[in-house]
């Protein structure tokens, strides 16, 4: 596994070129399994990975406390932990946002506490609190960096402003936002020519569109009941499904082409979008995980990257990528 630096200067992170999602371990995707969770945990610092993804809003909590668990069971290993805050969280459930300063002190110390670690290693603000300036919130996350309880900041879903307007407060490492085949709205929104423009490496989550981009769900009832892509994902509904699937047949063929998966295929040409662009493809199945980790051998040439582009314009995907009350989240 090689490495890539995400930020520049004082603010630099090197983290593995591939990371971890963690998420879905705990929370959104079906039934938990600590045991299979861990073993896919052990197996990819096995590979060379070192870059975690956690949020405190992921269980919420139990996410957290998982990675904590597995820190204890190999302490001396080398691992960059991100995790992020931002919600409001009582009684188990979240009830809207939260980027007041004080909040980011208490859930930065719960974190910490639930990790079993001194220091994160990056401390994202997970979604943007309207109510409050993120001068504000970034100034109490530089305040956690001075006290030694956090190393790097990190932004998620943000605005190209909200970032510049942030970077002006604290240097920012990374910002965190959906970008894959089907969801190609930073190219197009500036927040990825801010990111560059400012030296900010950029962590694409859900490179693999929540698995759809795989070609493995076939139908949105191999999705459990309670699977949230079934819930909260209207990419996942029957009136958008057909649709969605003819574009992973594009990438089928593409795949079987080049010798390699759909869903690899599809995370490499991620990869192949800048070396300051470290994907978190989540799993919590240790066949996938393997699947994934393989991809950093698959090496797209010019003319399969102008394919895949031309196959996936941006607004290809049918449906948004969140219901409305998540939509009115992103990008602020």
């Amino acid at each position: 596994m090689s490495y890539r630096t995400l930020g520049s200067g004082p603010a630099a992170l090197e983290v593995s070129k591939l990371g971890l999602g963690c998420m879905g371990m705990s929370y959104a995707y079906g039934p938990a399994d600590e045991s299979e969770s861990l073993r896919v945990l052990h197996r990819y610092v096995a590979l060379g990975g070192i870059f975690l993804d956690t949020a405190e809003v992921y269980g919420p909590h139990r996410n957290e406390e998982l990675i904590g668990r597995f820190l204890r069971e190999v302490p001396r290993i080398r691992a960059v932990v991100a995790t992020k805050f931002g919600f409001r969280i009582e009684d188990g459930k979240v009830t809207g946002l939260d980027g007041t300063p004080q909040n980011a002190v208490r859930a930065c110390e719960a974190s910490l506490q639930r990790l079993g670690l001194e220091t994160v290693d990056l401390f994202y603000l997970h979604r943007v609190d309207p109510a409050v300036p993120i001068e504000e919130t970034v100034g109490a996350m530089a305040e956690l960096v001075r006290a030694g309880k956090v190393r790097r900041l990190g932004l998620s879903e943000v605005s190209a402003e909200t970032i510049r307007r942030a970077h002006a407060v604290h240097p920012i490492t990374a910002v965190q936002s959906e970008w894959s085949l089907w969801t190609r709205d930073v190219e197009q929104n500036g927040v990825l020519a801010a990111c560059r423009e400012l030296g900010i490496g950029f962590v694409p989550y859900s490179p693999l569109g929540r698995g759809f981009l795989t070609g493995k769900i076939a139908s949105p009832d191999q999705l459990t009941p309670g699977d949230w892509r079934r819930l909260e994902q209207p990419r996942f509904e029957p009136a958008n499904f057909t649709h969605n699937l003819a574009l992973v047949d594009r990438i089928r063929a593409n795949a079987a082409g080049l010798g390699c998966t759909a869903g690899q295929l599809a995370l490499a040409w991620v990869l192949a979008q800048g070396k300051d662009v470290v994907p978190i493809p989540g799993t919590k199945r240790l066949a996938y995980l393997e699947e994934n980790m393989a991809t950093t051998r698959v090496r797209l040439k010019p003319d399969d990257l102008a394919a895949l582009d031309a196959d996936f314009p941006p607004g290809s995907a049918s449906g948004e990528r969140y219901a409305p009350a998540m939509m009115a989240r992103v990008h602020a």
